[in-house]
């Protein structure tokens, strides 16, 4: 992540609450979409609300721009949130609930609903300045909510979950508006999310937190061609094993050996996508796959167009197939089945 010197974010995070502790560190410049993304209870929106002066810190800093804000209290911080219901004030027209940020900073009512207006005009709102928050589609109440957190002009805008209660059709067209206005926002922002896709389509650098803890850092692309947790491997779609590299063979600690294209030594994961995977009902013969696997279907789930089978036996796996093949092959629980992988479609890295 971007080193930040005296402008951007640089943080340590420490917040203990009973038994669970949280301790994440972010850096990040101006211009930086960071996401955090973690399965729940991992400690994102704790984090979140501590950036934001919400949740106090046990331990570490918390600076922006240079300045210490560790003890500042939230409503003196220039942070933006947009949480996920939104919060919009019930009884405020859409041109209200935006020019009360810049009321609140002391810009006089004129001043404030003339950048109200003007921010409702950049999300394509301005036929509705007038309507209340039930008036607007869950869309429109999310670019509002948008909005409201930027008419401050704050140095660190917080997104908790900003797309969560959309519909998916919706949730395609305003992560598109949303894309568009991080790339202009000057300052940091820091998204949460569980979904893997926002995480991708909207942040520069991911930041996957896991028990309170960052298992792995960088940008969507390495991530994702680099899972480093079970966790993330699910997240990105991958089967994901750690082993021994010796070649182009990689030694899972039980045995079972996994043939790659890559040659390494050493500690190492390979990984491959459930597409990969060509299921057989009779042992094979004649195939070019240099990896063979005898397993049992331990269940089928339907996934996007596709069959998913999750696979137990000599290597526990997921493997993608079309319903017509999945019918063909008369899949079902418990039935036996030999797995193959071509290694061109194996990718092998140190651990």
């Amino acid at each position: 992540m971007t080193g930040t010197g005296a402008e951007g974010l640089d943080a340590r995070l420490v917040v203990e609450r009973g038994s669970f502790r949280l301790d994440v560190s972010l850096t990040a410049a101006p211009g930086d979409v960071v996401a955090l993304l973690g399965p729940n209870g991992a400690g994102k929106t704790t984090a979140l609300r501590a950036l934001a002066g919400l949740v106090p810190l046990s331990d570490g800093h918390l600076r922006l721009d240079g300045r210490e804000l560790d003890r500042t209290p939230p409503e003196s911080r220039p942070v933006g949130v947009v949480f996920q219901d939104y919060l919009l004030f019930p009884h405020l027209t859409a041109l209200d609930n935006v020019a009360f940020g810049p009321r609140c900073h002391g810009a006089g009512k004129a001043e404030a609903r003339a950048v109200a207006a003007d921010w409702l005009d950049r999300m394509g709102l301005a036929e509705h300045r007038g309507a209340k928050p039930r008036r607007l589609s869950g869309g429109q109440a999310q670019r509002v909510a948008l909005a409201r957190a930027l008419a401050t002009r704050p140095r660190l805008l917080l997104l908790d979950e900003p797309l969560a209660a959309l519909d998916a059709r919706t949730r395609l067209d305003v992560r598109a508006q949303l894309r568009r206005h991080l790339a202009d926002f000057e300052a940091v922002a820091v998204l949460v999310t569980h979904d893997p896709l926002d995480a991708m389509v909207l942040a520069d650098h991911l930041v996957v937190v896991e028990d309170g803890r960052v298992v792995q850092e960088g940008t969507p692309a390495h991530i994702a061609r680099h899972p480093r947790t079970d966790y993330i491997a699910h997240l990105v779609g991958l089967n994901l094993y750690r082993g021994r590299a010796e070649g182009h063979t990689v030694r899972l600690d039980d045995g079972t050996a996994i043939v790659t294209t890559e040659e390494l030594t050493g500690p190492a994961f390979v990984a491959f996508p459930p597409g990969a995977v060509t299921l057989h009902r009779d042992r094979p013969t004649g195939s070019s796959a240099r990896n063979l696997w005898r397993c049992e279907v331990a269940g089928l789930e339907t996934h996007g167009d596709q069959i998913r089978a999750d696979l137990t036996g000599e290597l526990p796996l997921a493997a993608d197939l079309t319903t017509v093949a999945a019918a063909e092959l008369d899949l079902r629980p418990g039935a036996t089945v030999w797995a193959t992988v071509k290694a061109a479609q194996t990718h092998a890295y140190r651990d």
